[in-house]
């Protein structure tokens, strides 16, 4: 069956209330990102509720952890210890089936945070008493489900959003652990965090310095990274995080760009697109934006109406939910 090249501008709800550029791409204009032709479809607004008001953030003695304003991070301490220990609220999310264990005698949660290459820190979380138990990772407004190990250890690999990092990490029992680190080398990137709950087909595409789809520098979830160029700041990167083998997972895509390392002039042009999915046809599918720029978070809530299931296998394409960066080379 033949389509019609054409686009169709429609309209999404922001929690804020900003212009939004959106349009609906065929399925086969996804195959070849889109080289063939595309069929428009309109998606009209939704009223909703934003996005992941089913998983407070938590609320720890001593540190202030709040979801970042569009003004700005609140400021975190710096902890002597780099471990501490709290109490979260009870999950409204169905905890993943764990057939039963006897207790371990080691019992204590703990948690480290070290400091890697690009801004990025280790995290690794030790809970001898919860095996296969599902844990929700904080860190300045970004939050993702991740799952213990048969030995109820955690590690994960994170992206920074503030110089004097801490990460919180909460089971749906009330058990929980703190790490902070602090990361020297944050301002030397711009990052851009999409978040979202469960199936909803989110995705993160940054076209480098007027790349095309597909072309080198084109980075997004599908394409292949270079280490080399990463590590050399010639381009930006992408990170996924959150278990989505967990119920309901919290999921996260990063993109970090070496603002300071690299050379190159020009702009990232930054878009957020949605796969029509058997699991989100139909639906209303909720995200959220952080956009870390010079030591602040700009957050935004997106609400979407996506189209029937005869629409699987398109893309909804939100050009103007997150800002281009504009670089100028070093």
């Amino acid at each position: 069956m033949s389509h019609r090249k054409e686009i169709l501008t429609a309209a999404g709800t922001l929690a804020c209330a900003i212009g939004i550029g959106f349009v609906m791409q065929s399925g086969d204009a996804a195959n070849s990102r889109y080289g063939s032709d595309a069929t428009a479809i309109a998606v009209s607004p939704a009223n909703a509720p934003v996005l992941l008001q089913g998983e407070a953030m938590l609320e720890v003695e001593g540190i202030t952890l709040t979801s970042a304003g569009v003004q700005g991070v609140s400021e975190l301490p710096v902890f002597d210890d780099p471990v501490k220990t709290v109490a979260a609220p009870s999950s409204r999310l169905p905890a993943p089936d764990v057939p039963e264990r006897a207790p371990s005698p080691d019992c204590q949660v703990s948690a480290t945070a070290d400091v890697a290459e690009a801004a990025m820190v280790d995290l690794v979380l030790s809970a001898p008493c919860l095996p296969n138990e599902r844990v929700t990772v904080h860190h300045s407004g970004m939050m993702f489900t991740e799952t213990t190990s048969a030995n109820g250890k955690m590690t994960a690999k994170v992206p920074a959003l503030d110089k004097d990092a801490v990460f919180v990490m909460a089971f749906s029992n009330g058990d929980g652990a703190v790490a902070q680190a602090s990361v020297d080398t944050l301002a030397l990137f711009n990052r851009v965090v999409l978040q979202w709950k469960g199936d909803s087909g989110f995705q993160i595409h940054a076209r480098e310095f007027g790349a095309g789809y597909g072309d080198k520098g084109h980075v997004w979830s599908g394409a292949d990274g270079k280490a080399d160029s990463i590590i050399n700041g010639e381009t930006g990167f992408l990170t996924q995080h959150g278990d989505m083998s967990a119920p309901d997972p919290l999921l996260a895509e990063v993109y970090s760009f070496p603002i300071a390392a690299n050379t190159s002039f020009g702009t990232v042009e930054l878009s957020v697109e949605a796969e029509v999915t058997p699991g989100n046809c139909g639906q209303e599918i909720e995200a959220q934006s952080l956009e870390l720029r010079s030591d602040s978070i700009r957050t935004q809530d997106l609400i979407l109406s996506v189209p029937d299931c005869d629409a699987i296998g398109n893309f909804l394409v939100l050009n103007n939910l997150l800002q281009d960066l504009k670089v100028a080379g070093n």
